[in-house]
């Protein structure tokens, strides 16, 4: 994980919301192999770990995985780049609730990250949040109060892990807000749980956000 801090004049007046995400451009969009692949490895989709209007700066967490045209993008970055991107935009953002719950992994730290700094100091929270090990935690605001658990190696696509730890959090009777984001097999799994073990409602109790599932065009 990487975090890459962008600076300049036009961010002190940015509209932006905690959860919401940015497109970066990260190729040459005129590039032969940019054309070749027609432009979808031009842009990628990077949460906002945080805005700061004050001082001027948004901050990114990149999650390096392979050779793909992020990976890459992240890794050549020096200070005095210039980094194009698209303005703020997305749903994972906080409702007004009676308590707050964070579901997901790795992808879905950043957004949540950012989110939990806005929760109101008196609002009551709850959540699971996996990763491969403790190395691999965020310094999430009051990370003390989520369940962590660990992959150790396995596969983080359709996670039991995560299910089982969504599974046994105790909330109380009523529904809150959920906040679910990550690989797009779980989230399903974990969507599921809610609706049909929680009788929670999909349509006013839930923002969902699949970040990412293997062979998924769009998805990868």
């Amino acid at each position: 994980m990487r975090r890459i801090r962008l600076a300049g004049p036009s961010l002190a007046t940015l509209a932006s919301t905690p959860g919401q995400q940015v497109r970066v451009l990260v190729s040459d969009m005129f590039s032969f192999d940019t054309v070749r692949h027609a432009f979808r490895d031009a842009l990628r989709t990077y949460s906002v770990w945080e805005h700061d209007p004050a001082t001027a700066t948004l901050d990114l967490c990149v999650l390096e995985h392979g050779e793909g045209p992020g990976a890459r993008w992240s890794r050549s970055l020096a200070v005095g780049a210039e980094v194009a991107f698209r303005e703020p935009e997305g749903k994972l953002v906080l409702q007004e609730a009676d308590y707050h719950v964070f579901i997901g992994e790795e992808t879905a730290s950043v957004a949540f990250g950012a989110m939990l700094r806005a929760v109101p100091a008196g609002d009551r929270l709850f959540g699971a949040i996996e990763v491969d090990t403790e190395a691999d935690r965020l310094a999430l605001p009051r990370g003390d109060e989520l369940a962590w658990s660990y992959r150790h190696g396995r596969l983080a696509d359709n996670s039991p892990t995560l299910l089982a730890a969504a599974r046994a959090l105790t909330l109380p009777d009523s529904p809150g807000s959920l906040y679910l984001a990550g690989e797009a097999k779980t989230c399903a799994a974990i969507r599921r749980h809610f609706i049909d073990e929680r009788g929670w409602s999909a349509k006013t109790c839930m923002a969902v956000k699949p970040f990412w599932t293997p062979g998924k065009r769009g998805l990868e």
